[in-house]
């Protein structure tokens, strides 16, 4: 078993380092590194390439993610035997691998993106446990957005809640949240580190500089 998650936690790894921005820009003759704010996430390729293309780069971040918990929780039902506390910790393992090889990928010399994106499609993955917050963290921000017009802003305040969103579903739902201690971790580091790489956007929000949805002529998208 150890051999095998190794594996997963490597390759989680690596997959989340692909940088999708990068390559989606790439493919429209642009290097999202030397436009807009520098950032390869979808808020910069939205930005930059228009509404579409930072929806397609959310997307493929999110499946990154996605894709690295759902075939986590593949392996775990072959080698855990039920044990969900060795299946919880094999869903985190993947879940932050692939979160920090968005943030720090191996191909843009430990630079990246903002996290969101492959955050959302990690717990999305993490059936249902993490699913369900996860959903209700998407109309946060969706409501945030609407309401605020920051992406930015939006994104903090839907990782900042996901926390209370999955112990209160918990709670709700009956499950035992001292059972699943591998994904209470999970809930709490994973805002921590997306607050962390959203330093300059909370700088730009205190000085009133951040941009807005379509204040430069064209929608944003979740970075």
């Amino acid at each position: 078993m150890i051999v095998e998650v190794a594996a997963l936690i490597a390759g989680s790894y690596i997959v989340g380092s692909i940088p999708m921005g990068l390559l989606v820009g790439r493919a429209r003759g642009v290097d999202l590194r030397r436009c807009g704010s520098g950032n390869i996430g979808a808020t910069n390729a939205g930005r930059v390439l228009g509404r579409r293309f930072g929806i397609l780069v959310f997307a493929l971040d999110a499946g990154k993610g996605a894709f690295c918990t759902g075939l986590a929780g593949m392996l775990a039902a072959l080698v855990t035997h039920g044990h969900s506390e060795y299946r919880d910790t094999i869903w985190v393992g993947a879940a932050m691998a692939a979160i920090l090889g968005n943030m720090f990928s191996i191909f843009l010399s430990f630079r990246g993106g903002k996290g969101v994106g492959t955050s959302l499609g990690a717990v999305l993955g993490i059936y249902p446990y993490l699913t369900y917050p996860g959903l209700l963290a998407g109309l946060v921000w969706l409501v945030v957005v609407k309401i605020s017009r920051y992406v930015s802003l939006a994104s903090m305040a839907a990782v900042a809640v996901f926390p209370a969103l999955f112990v209160g579903l918990s709670c709700w739902l009956g499950w035992r949240v001292r059972e699943h201690t591998p994904l209470l971790i999970l809930s709490i580091a994973m805002p921590v580190l997306v607050l962390l790489r959203h330093r300059d956007n909370i700088s730009r929000l205190l000085s009133g500089t951040e941009n807005r949805v379509g204040g430069t002529g064209r929608s944003q998208s979740p970075n």
